[in-house]
C-alpha cells in the first residue's frame, strides 16, 4: 500500500511535535531542578526521553509507539543498539516515572531525589537525549 503525502506529513509534524515537546521538558526539568524540586526534575527527564524514543519508534516503524512509559522496552522495539550502560540508565529513569506518580513511592522517591543525585541523573538523561536526538 503506498503512502499518502498527507500520512507522510502527518509523520513528520507528529515527529517535530514530539521532539519539540521533548524540548520544553527538558528544559522544564532544568527550571525545577534550579528551583529544588528534584523529584519532579526527575519526572520531567522520563518524559522528556520517552517523547524523543515515540519519535524515533514513529520513524522507524511509521506509525504511533504502544502506549508504554518503559524507556527500555520503547528503545528495544525501536531496534537500537543498547549498551549495558544506556539500558540500566534506561531502566533506572523509568523508575522515576513510577515513582514521582505514586503515592506509594512518593516519599521514598522524594528522599532519595538529593541535589547530587539529581544532577547525577541529570548529566545522564543529558546523555540518553544526545544518543537518542542522533538516531532522529
Amino acid at each position: 500500500m503506498q503512502k499518502k503525502d498527507s500520512d507522510i506529513i502527518n509523520k513528520t509534524e507528529l515527529i517535530k511535535h514530539l521532539v519539540d515537546t521533548s524540548e520544553d521538558d527538558y528544559k522544564t526539568m532544568l527550571i525545577l531542578f534550579e528551583s529544588e524540586s528534584y523529584n519532579w526534575a526527575l519526572f520531567l527527564g522520563h518524559i522528556s526521553l520517552e517523547k524523543l524514543l515515540k519519535a524515533l519508534y514513529l520513524k522507524t516503524h511509521g506509525q504511533h509507539a504502544p502506549f508504554t512509559h518503559n524507556l527500555y522496552r520503547l528503545a528495544e522495539l525501536c531496534n537500537v543498539r543498547l549498551t549495558g550502560e544506556y539500558s540500566d540508565w534506561l531502566d533506572k529513569v523509568t523508575t522515576f516515572n513510577i515513582n514521582a506518580r505514586y503515592n506509594d513511592y512518593k516519599k521514598e522517591f522524594h528522599s532519595q531525589c538529593t541535589p547530587e543525585f539529581t544532577e547525577n541523573w541529570i548529566d545522564k538523561i543529558k546523555k540518553l537525549r544526545e544518543w537518542i536526538s542522533q538516531m532522529l
